[in-house]
């Protein structure tokens, strides 16, 4: 049985850092799925927040530091970061990812 299903269309983008845009498609009481579609240069500064976080880059390319260790994703590439980890991204091209976040984030809801 579906409980929840949410629509792409119908799901309000936002731009949450300059040229970074969040969708947040699904949510339980456990996890939350987002999509990212992220403008060529744009910038994740280094932050760090208690939720797991795992993604699937989709299109494009991400140079992301984990925890000071620096890897070169492409189409197809994963990453997990654990909580309280520091990261950081940046985005040589035009990008769309998705994230998985443990416990959903209240403020991406």
């Amino acid at each position: 049985m579906v409980e929840n299903l949410v629509k792409w269309q119908d799901v309000r983008e936002v731009e949450m850092l300059p040229g970074i845009y969040r969708r947040t498609l699904s949510v339980t009481d456990s996890m939350m799925i987002c999509e990212f579609r992220i403008n060529k240069g744009a910038v994740v500064p280094p932050h760090s927040h208690p939720h797991e976080q795992v993604g699937y880059l989709v299109t494009g390319c991400m140079e992301v530091t984990i925890d000071g260790k620096l890897f070169v994703l492409g189409p197809g590439d994963g990453y997990a970061v654990s909580g309280g980890v520091e990261h950081s991204a940046t985005y040589p091209v035009n990008t769309i990812l998705i994230d998985c976040f443990s416990p959903p984030r209240e403020e991406y809801r």
